[in-house]
């Protein structure tokens, strides 16, 4: 079942009543008050956007309990926090010391897997949306070596980016940057919201990553698997683009931009929502920590 995304924008409380979601949104532009329920069990992501918004404890607990994400936004609207639970997987100690004994050898061939496939997936968008001929990138994506020691994954970002946008020839992809850079954020804010989901659920320490190892960073792992997916996201805000005319993040960008967890993927030859794909991923690494496997599945474009 695909876990629902809830994201409140307005004066809202939120309670919780016999294991479902009690949402009570507070009257505005003429609006009478509105209450809704949601049961617990069917959601996956929280997005909270709004200063006047309560969340009661007892909600809280059951949120995280049945493996939601909270995302907590600023008052730019971005997502700037996230809470997941301590205890996603009934083995997770076990899943723990198989990622923190995992070799550097065998965290370079996970990232060498990663960088190829996020390579790849890069090209075959800019081959969907603009018919570009992405054959270096597919030659590069095939030469990285473990560890992408050559930082092969730099050079193809430097390529795709500056082919990503046609009519914006000056675009440089930076996290202060000019528009669409905001739409990416945002974007990207959600997809890692939900690879963090999946990681937990798999029983990994989303801090501990492969390749990132950023002091400050406690979602290192996230980071490292949603490269291959970043694709995705792309995708999504051109057309987002090509649909809503506006340079920031309105509340109609943001209604699209929340699709991502339903967007459609394909992993080991089948279709699928990226939450479930995003599952199947951290369940491979998790294979692969534990010995039993060398791959990371990964979708393709």
């Amino acid at each position: 079942m695909i876990k629902r995304t809830l994201c409140f924008s307005h004066p809202a409380y939120l309670s919780l009543r016999n294991g479902q979601l009690v949402v009570k949104l507070d009257p505005h532009d003429d609006e009478p008050e509105r209450q809704a329920t949601v049961p617990v069990e069917d959601i996956g992501v929280v997005v909270l956007d709004h200063r006047q918004i309560t969340l009661t404890h007892g909600a809280m607990a059951a949120l995280v309990e049945n493996n939601a994400a909270v995302v907590t936004c600023n008052d730019s609207h971005m997502p700037v926090g996230l809470l997941l639970p301590l205890e996603g997987h009934t083995v997770q100690s076990e899943r723990f010391q198989d990622q923190i004994g995992a070799s550097l050898p065998l965290r370079k061939q996970l990232w060498q897997q990663t960088v190829q496939q996020k390579i790849r997936n890069q090209a075959a968008l800019l081959d969907e949306l603009h018919g570009i001929e992405t054959g270096n990138m597919t030659a590069w994506a095939a030469e990285v070596r473990s560890g992408d020691s050559t930082n092969l994954e730099g050079r193809a970002a430097a390529f795709y980016w500056s082919r990503m946008f046609p009519t914006l020839p000056d675009f440089t992809r930076s996290r202060e940057g000019a528009y669409p850079n905001a739409l990416l954020n945002y974007g990207y804010a959600i997809l890692r919201a939900v690879i963090a989901r999946a990681l937990t659920g798999s029983g990994l320490l989303p801090t501990l990553g492969i390749h990132h190892h950023n002091r400050y960073n406690a979602y290192c792992l996230a980071d490292d698997v949603m490269e291959p997916y970043r694709p995705y996201v792309d995708r999504l805000v051109v057309q987002t683009m090509a649909e809503c005319r506006d340079v920031t993040v309105t509340t109609a960008i943001k209604q699209r931009l929340l699709t991502v967890p339903t967007l459609e993927v394909r992993i080991g030859g089948q279709r699928s929502p990226l939450m479930v794909a995003a599952s199947q991923t951290t369940a491979s690494l998790a294979r692969c920590f534990a010995g039993e496997s060398r791959r990371i599945a990964y979708p393709e474009m």
